[in-house]
Parts: C-alpha cells; sequence; structure tokens
C-alpha cells in the first residue's frame, strides 16, 4: 500500500477478525465460471461491509453540516498541482479529487466503490475491471468518463511524480470495455495487491488539462470531482477549501456522515511553535501534537483553564512505520556499514527519551514496527527458506542475531558505546588524526551535515553531535526552509535526514520505491537511502507477488531483517497513538477507527462556532 499526499492505510483483511467482529465473505469466483462484478474488493477476499451498508462505523450519519476546520501548516506552497515532482504543493489538497475505490479506516486493506461502482477481479488477478458509477461528475457538470480514467493513468506513468511510474509499473494497459467500463491488464498473473492498488488511482479530467499543461506547477485552482474545491489562495500564507454543496457523491454509503464542515482552512506559519501559540490564540480550531516536550509542559493558559481546549491521547494502529536518521549511501564515506553502524552508537535514545520525551516513546526495531510484519527472534518456516538462497550474499548476524539498535542506561554515560563505535571505525579504516576522524587511504576528514526543514530537530541532534564529536566526527546541523529542502531531498543532496517511510498493514508495489535500485537513480523517489542489492531486490518482489496472509509475513520479515543489518539508518522512537488538542465548538464521532484519524467524519456545534467568530469565549 502507498501514500498520496496523506498517508493511505490499508492491509490485508486478516489481522482485525477479533477486533472489528462479524464479517462477510466477498463473493467467490469458480474457477471454470467468469468472474462477477461486486461493490468491494479485499486482500483475500474477507470484508466488514456488506452489500447495502449505509455507512461506516466510525461516523456519525447525523453529523450537522456547517462551520469551519481550520488547521495549521508550517513553511509555505508554490503549487496547487500534487502530482508532479516540480513545486510544493498546498495542504489539503486530496479533498478535491477522488479515486475510483476508497478504504475504510477500520479494516486492514480493503476497497469500496467511489468513482466507481463495481468491481471484477479473476480469481489469478491478472487483470481488474471499474465500471464507473454514471452519477459522477466533475465540478464543471461534465461526466467522469473512461478516458478520463485511462488518460490520468497514461499521464502520471510519463508525466507525473517517480513514485507513480513505480506504483504503477506492472500495468501495461488501460482500455474501455463495455459502456462505463475500463480494464487495467497486468504484466503478470499472482500480484494479489495490484487490483486494490488500481482502486487508489487518482483520476483527472482530460478535457481540463487538454488546455491546462498538467506538468507544471501552477496557483490556478484545479478542476476535480471531490467533495471540496478551492475558494482563496493566498500564495504562501493560506488556503481555503469550500463544501460543493451539489456534490455528486454525497450519498454514497463511504461518503454518510462524512465532508461536514462547510470550509476547510489551512493558515501557513514559519515554524511549528510559532503555529501552536497561535491555535492557543483561537486563529484555528485543531493541533495535531508531534513534539512530547510540548505534550507535557506546553498545555497551560486561560483556554484550558476554562475547558475551552480539549486535549485527547488516540489510539492508532496504523502507525506501523519506520521513523529514523537516514544515510546517504551514495557518499563514499557512508559506503561501509561497519561506518554506519559506528555512528548509530553515538545515538542515546534512553537519555533522550528520558530528558527530551518525558520518557514517552519506546524505540523503533523494525521497518514494520509494531506489526506481525517485523522480523523478530531467529528467522525459520518460510522466511528462512526466502534468506537461505541468498545467504552467502548476507551478513551472518542475519541468520544469528536478532536486531538490537544500541542502548544505553540513560544516564548519558556511553563511553561503552563510543569504545565499539571506535572498534568498528578501525576495523572499518578510520582513526583519529589531529582530533579528527580520518579515513587512513583516502586522507578524508569524516564529517556530517544533518539536513532539516523542522528546527525542533536541532534539540534532539544537539546531544548526539556532541558524542559524535568524542568519536572525531565534525558534524553540524542545517535547517532550511521546505522549498530547498524539498528539492534537496528529490536530488538526494545530503548526508543524513530525518525521514520516515510509512507502512500499511498490507506492504506491496510500494516497497519498489522506497528499496529498489531502480529507485536508487530515480530523482523525487523514497529509495533516499540510495540502497542497491540484488537480495532487497528480490525481496521486494516476493512482498508484492505474495499469494496468501502466510507468505506476506514471511516475505516482509525477511526483507526488514535484511534492511535493518545493512545499518541504512538509525531507528528512532515511536508511540502508537495520535496526541491531538482542538477547541470545544469541534465534535467527533464516539467511535475512533483502528487505522488512523478520520477528520473528515468530525463536525461544528454551530452555536459554539457562532460564538468564537464573535469572540465571545475570547483567547
Amino acid at each position: 500500500m502507498a501514500v498520496l499526499g496523506r498517508r493511505i492505510a490499508a492491509a490485508v483483511a486478516v489481522l482485525v477478525l477479533a477486533l472489528v467482529g462479524a464479517r462477510v465473505v466477498a463473493p467467490a469466483w469458480a474457477a471454470d465460471a467468469p468472474p462477477q462484478p461486486s461493490y468491494a474488493v479485499s486482500m483475500y477476499g474477507d470484508l466488514k461491509y456488506g452489500p447495502g451498508f449505509a455507512h461506516f462505523d466510525y461516523v456519525n450519519p447525523d453529523a450537522p453540516k456547517g462551520g469551519t476546520l481550520s488547521q495549521s501548516a508550517t513553511n509555505t506552497f508554490d503549487s496547487l498541482n500534487p502530482y508532479i515532482l516540480k513545486g510544493v504543493p498546498a495542504a489539503g489538497l486530496g479533498a478535491i479529487f477522488e479515486t475510483l475505490m476508497t478504504s475504510s479506516l477500520d479494516e486492514p486493506f480493503s476497497k469500496y466503490g467511489l468513482l466507481a461502482d463495481r468491481v471484477t477481479v479473476p480469481d489469478d488477478r491478472s487483470w481488474v475491471e471499474f465500471h464507473l458509477n454514471p452519477k459522477a461528475r466533475w465540478h464543471d457538470g461534465q461526466p467522469v468518463t473512461v478516458d478520463d480514467v485511462v488518460w490520468s493513468l497514461d499521464t502520471l506513468k510519463t508525466q507525473g511524480h517517480p513514485f507513480y511510474r513505480a506504483y504503477f509499473q506492472n500495468v501495461v494497459k488501460a482500455e474501455p470495455v463495455g459502456e462505463g467500463s475500463v480494464r487495467f491488464t497486468f504484466e503478470t498473473a499472482g500480484n494479489r495487491e495490484l487490483p486494490l492498488i488500481m482502486g487508489e488511482l487518482p483520476v483527472l479530467p482530460k478535457h481540463y488539462y487538454a488546455s491546462h499543461p498538467f506538468d507544471r506547477t501552477t496557483l490556478e485552482p484545479p478542476l476535480g470531482s471531490g467533495p471540496y474545491r478551492i475558494s482563496a489562495v493566498d500564495p504562501g500564507r493560506s488556503i481555503t477549501y469550500q463544501r460543493v454543496t451539489d456534490y455528486w457523491g454525497a450519498d454514497l454509503p463511504v461518503n454518510r456522515g462524512q465532508y461536514n464542515f462547510d470550509t476547510l482552512r489551512y493558515e501557513y506559519y514559519r515554524d511549528r511553535d510559532i503555529a501552536f501559540e497561535a491555535f492557543k490564540a483561537g486563529e484555528f480550531g485543531l493541533w495535531l501534537e508531534n513534539s512530547a516536550k510540548r505534550w507535557a509542559t506546553g498545555y497551560t493558559g486561560p483556554a484550558f483553564e476554562r475547558g475551552s481546549i480539549k486535549r485527547e491521547q488516540l489510539p492508532d494502529d496504523s502507525d506501523n512505520r519506520m521513523q529514523a536518521f537516514a544515510f546517504n549511501i551514495r557518499r563514499d564515506k557512508f559506503k561501509d556499514p561497519r561506518v554506519r553502524e559506528a555512528i548509530g552508537y553515538a545515538f542515546d535514545f534512553e537519555w533522550t527519551n528520558k530528558n527530551l520525551f518525558y520518557g514517552s516513546y519506546s524505540r523503533i526495531k523494525s521497518y514494520f514496527s509494531g506489526s506481525e510484519l517485523g522480523a523478530r527472534g531467529l528467522p525459520e518456516g518460510k522466511e528462512l527458506a526466502l534468506l537461505e538462497p541468498y545467504r552467502d550474499q548476507l551478513p551472518p548476524e542475519v541468520f544469528t542475531t536478532p536486531f538490537e539498535p544500541p542502548a544505553t542506561d540513560g544516564s548519558g554515560n556511553i563511553r561503552d558505546n563510543l569504545r565499539k563505535a571506535f572498534e568498528l571505525l578501525k576495523a572499518a579504516g578510520w582513526e583519529i588524526r589531529n582530533g579528527k576522524l580520518t579515513n587512513v587511504a583516502t586522507g578524508e576528514v569524516m564529517t556530517i551535515e544533518f539536513l532539516e526543514d523542522d528546527p525542533n530537530f536541532e534539540r534532539i541532534i544537539g546531544p548526539m553531535i556532541k558524542n559524535l564529536e568524542r568519536l572525531g566526527i565534525q558534524a553540524s546541523i542545517r535547517t532550511i526552509d521546505a522549498a530547498q529542502y524539498e528539492n534537496r531531498l528529490q536530488n538526494f543532496d545530503f548526508d543524513m535526514i530525518t525521514t520516515v517511510w510509512g507502512q500499511s498493514q498490507s506492504p506491496g508495489n510500494e516497497q519498489r520505491d522506497f528499496w529498489s535500485s531502480t529507485a536508487a537513480d530515480t530523482p523525487g523517489s523514497r529509495n533516499y537511502v540510495g540502497i542497491k542489492s540484488p537480495v532487497v531486490d528480490a525481496l521486494v518482489d516476493k512482498v508484492i507477488h505474495a499469494g496468501t496472509r502466510e507468505d506476506l509475513v514471511a516475505a516482509t520479515r525477511a526483507l526488514d531483517r535484511v534492511l535493518l543489518s545493512g545499518r541504512y539508518v538509525i531507528p528512532h522512537w515511536q508511540l502508537k497513538a495520535t496526541r491531538i488538542a482542538y477547541w470545544d465548538y469541534l465534535h467527533r464521532p464516539e467511535v475512533v477507527p483502528l487505522y488512523g484519524l478520520d477528520l473528515f467524519s468530525w463536525w461544528a456545534d454551530p452555536a459554539k462556532a457562532a460564538e468564537r467568530s464573535s469572540g465571545k469565549q475570547g483567547g
């Protein structure tokens, strides 16, 4: 599963049987009978919501319409085109556009009709066919057509962000079939995820782009078919969306109880500290907290004392990610894994968690953290069988030693860790000369620049830099604006960055963009590290073509174990929850979905919202 703007949380439908209750088995197709259309599709045929369901369980179908949901964004934006490599797109653009199908957030990986009202998938999953909902309309009133769908795929693959080339790589043909239907034919059979991936295809208006170049940044509001359209743009400062009153899909089961706000607004601030002060003053209504320090100490003042601002820590099982300091191994100084491992010993997580994070976090130990997909113990069974053919290409520890990041007692004394780091560096051909860590063969002095776009990370990296200095490494932090950061990221122009690879409960084709050799040479890919490994390429292919849930788990564990052994990153920390604060005129449904926060299911209390806008509640 992949990410487009916000991370789309979706996965296979076996993991949460006990958590989400009774399920409906999707139609099964006999091997000798033609496949039949269905209202939905899942990874392995198990669906929570049956035919004719009224709405998702985590929404309030009677939620009132009206009011404004205002949020903050940081830095700036210079484009309203989120589908190309150029520019920094504005926040919230996903509300304009739609996909063929959509996910529910209370089951791992299923798709229900949106622009398409029916989906047909053969047993071998060698193709998928979507029938468009005849009611689907663009905001200009024109119908959404099969030509739009075919054009969207072709254009995204040829002119869109490089991500799309990798994500839709195995789709060899898109063609009209019958009245109002489109078929995607795949390169090979057996890729169970591809039919669901094609349900995620953003459908764009071919007639609009006939007179608007697709491959350019723009500040002209684009044409979409979704529940909102752009109503105002103040470049780099704010963007406002207005609910489409005659939205064609308002009564679809997947949309009932959602898109309740008349207005969505994003205010831009230079950094999150400034934005938080604006939130406390009532300049916008909702705040997602990513700082343990601020969560522990910053929620004070009149609005909190009155109870005008509520704060909650909501469970979130979608956060199966790797967040880390990532090396750019395109740099010669980082090519030796012993060097990367040694640098990892300079990060004292236990001290950081105790003194900077108020003990809030646990250490990430997997690229699929917090899920059954991550490596554990020693490889066995199917996982071992996948790894065995590559034994001579892998470090012995893959088969003998479970991965554990370096640990300390939290006192700040990491002498033992630094001793181990020195041993690794010496073995890799580095030694201290004139107080500087120097490559014996080339004379290169080890320097590291941590590239950041969030100044809050400076207090975290600072103590690590002091530890690196004890190793003779000259390290520094460079914090730049979002546009510069994005440009350098796309062109892999950095030593180390802080980054996140989000994972769903059903990893698949997006793993190519994360780790493949092809992606390492593709500007704009998410193979930030620059990994080029035949073993990793082979295991990514095993993940993509896993035929059963058991096969998928074995393949992801094998891939995880190999990635961890490469010491490509220094893992960070995690919290399986969402910290959120909001003014009391905002309300949410009682049920919190398992796999992510759904702000579109929230609503505004009209009376309290009116009080806020008139200033009666004060700051």
